[in-house]
């Protein structure tokens, strides 16, 4: 005990020496390669690692900020020092509008015609989708590269409940709102397969037309390599032409230094992302006297001011504080949310819209804005979505569970009760709800949705009856929901931040953009890491039964009524 709270105190003292140094500038040698390791979770906030670069104390599964990312990759371009990018994306752990938007900024930085390599042991698609946009994509000869389409999975739990005696109460409003399915069915309905083959399908369109795009192959081609497994091998990858070569690591590095014109004994001077933060900045910072705010609202959207997720009070203090900044011209409300709590997104689209009366807001889609991410998102001026955003689901619902056949045949207990008024226990999860009671949940859940399309309908500039269409709980991608008039613009976080510009009358050049919240501090993060977070810990003693245990504390956290996206949707 002794001995781990004197290495824990050791821990802090060099974390606080590495915080104290991370603001330091980072020399740039000439003629460095900007290293990118994408295999690790990216985020919308990055998490600060005071130990990146140092030996055994470097993580591998540290936290990417996208917004860190893009920033490297803006200044890169204009660095006199790099003259490339390596990139090592395998299995990226990010959702596809993410992975969009570093593709794009990849794009943007072959316009200083610098050089990019990708490399990797294998690749799966998400991988092969930032990979392909590099000079060179080098595949190990005795790897492979994932080639057969895209996938979405539900799991369904109405056979565990079954076993457990423990029966589900819903109430939703909407035939494609399937959040609930997984409690009362054992697979998809027809009307969420249809919406989720749709927008399945207008993602994987999306991701076909640009690979054509990069590697100058039809679509059909692409297409019938998925179908028939043709890609098997690393040459079946390169015959196809979706790989340069086949070559291992050291083959690649040679490759580099004949790019930088090196001597092949000599080291390559890779810089990592971490490290190249704090580097030299070249990209111009514009007027700080005006300002956009980019408040980033990101996770399950719940109320109180929580640490985790979309905090109600929290977020909403934050818009309130840009609102009445006088510096802060305009404002964009970055939404990455599968939705969550109704009132919870109720209260942050009042602050939303009171917030777009004092100046122009503009919402910018990540992964997802769904459900309740869409409504807070209906409260912009504009709302600029990635052609891979999943989006919509304009719908709501409750469910409860009633556990007494569960506590009595299981486990032997039984409950009774005195009341001073007919439903003072109402609702109830010990006992059977009549007929009268479930039917006003049903009538609360109605209300619900006629507020959510009655607003909706509103923001949008459209009829009541156009926008129900619409609604019913379907999903959309982002490029569906351009085409029927759930979003206005296709494109990134940039594309937002340009568009408020252009409603508050601003200039290029002539703001500059502030983001909320800004990373964590590294000592913070430094005691967070050695204590290990609650999910952590939760992965670390039930390994695989963990995804399980995490949906039964989502369902603690479901209070009224919700707008949100399935429990969990894995498209891969």
């Amino acid at each position: 005990m002794v001995f781990s709270f004197v290495a824990f105190l050791m821990l802090l003292a060099v974390g606080s020496a590495l915080s104290a140094a991370s603001g330091d500038e980072v020399s740039v040698k000439e003629n460095s390669v900007l290293k990118l390791n994408l295999n690790s979770p990216i985020r919308e906030i990055g998490v600060d690692n005071p130990f990146g670069g140092f030996g055994p104390l470097n993580s591998e599964g540290d936290v990417i900020g996208l917004i860190d990312l893009k920033r490297a990759l803006a200044n890169a371009k204009l660095d006199p020092n790099i003259k490339g990018i390596y990139i090592e994306s395998e299995y990226p752990q990010a959702g596809w509008a993410t992975l969009e938007e570093v593709r794009n900024s990849l794009i943007d930085f072959k316009k200083s015609n610098k050089f990019i390599t990708a490399y990797g042991e294998v690749m799966t698609e998400k991988g092969y989708y930032l990979a392909s946009v590099a000079d060179n994509i080098c595949l190990n000869p005795t790897g492979a590269l994932e080639w057969n389409g895209l996938e979405a999975e539900y799991i369904f739990f109405k056979g565990t409940l079954d076993k457990l005696n423990i029966q589900p109460m819903i109430f939703r409003v909407g035939e494609f709102k399937s959040a609930v399915e997984p409690f009362f069915r054992e697979n998809m309905s027809e009307a969420n397969r249809l919406q989720t083959a749709s927008f399945l399908n207008s993602i994987n369109d999306h991701f076909l037309q640009s690979i054509s795009k990069s590697r100058r192959i039809g679509v059909p081609e692409l297409r019938k390599m998925a179908d028939d497994l043709t890609i098997q091998t690393a040459g079946d990858a390169v015959r196809a032409k979706l790989v340069t070569k086949a070559a291992y690591y050291d083959e690649v590095e040679t490759d580099m230094k004949k790019a930088l014109k090196i001597d092949a004994k000599k080291k390559i001077d890779f810089i990592s992302l971490g490290k190249y933060e704090n580097a030299k900045n070249y990209v111009e910072e514009g007027n700080l006297k005006n300002r956009i705010a980019v408040i980033v609202a990101s996770g399950d959207i719940t109320s109180g001011k929580g640490d985790d997720g979309i905090a109600s009070d929290r977020v909403a203090e934050q818009i309130r504080k840009a609102r009445l900044d006088e510096k802060v011209k305009a404002i964009v409300i970055r939404v990455n949310s599968p939705g969550g709590s109704a009132l919870a997104s109720d209260v942050l689209w009042r602050e939303i819209s009171l917030a777009n009366k004092a100046k122009p807001v503009v919402a910018s889609m990540s992964d997802y804005a769904a459900s309740g991410g869409y409504y807070m998102a209906m409260g912009a001026r504009r709302i600029v979505a990635d052609p891979n955003t999943i989006t919509g689901s304009i719908g709501v619902f409750g469910l409860l569970f009633n556990i007494e056949g569960f506590f009595k045949e299981k486990l032997g207990m039984t409950y009774d009760r005195v009341t001073t008024n007919t439903y003072s226990d109402f609702p109830s999860l010990t006992r059977e709800m009549s007929a009268f009671e479930k039917n006003r949940l049903q009538q609360n859940a109605d209300r619900f949705y006629e507020i959510f399309t009655k607003k909706a309908a509103q923001g949008r500039r459209m009829p009541v009856d156009s926008l129900k269409a619409l609604a019913s709980g379907r999903v959309w991608s982002g490029t569906q929901a351009k085409a029927n008039g759930l979003v206005d613009e296709l494109g990134g976080l940039e594309t937002a931040v340009a568009l408020a510009a252009k409603e508050a009358k601003l200039k290029e050049g002539d703001y500059r953009v502030r983001y909320t919240p800004e990373k964590k501090n590294a000592l913070e993060e430094l005691i967070k890491n050695f204590t290990g977070s609650e999910e952590e810990r939760m992965e670390a003693r039930l390994g695989e039964l963990a995804p399980y245990v995490k949906y039964l504390k989502m369902l603690d956290n479901l209070q009224g009524v919700q707008a949100r996206l399935p429990f969990e949707m894995n498209i891969r």
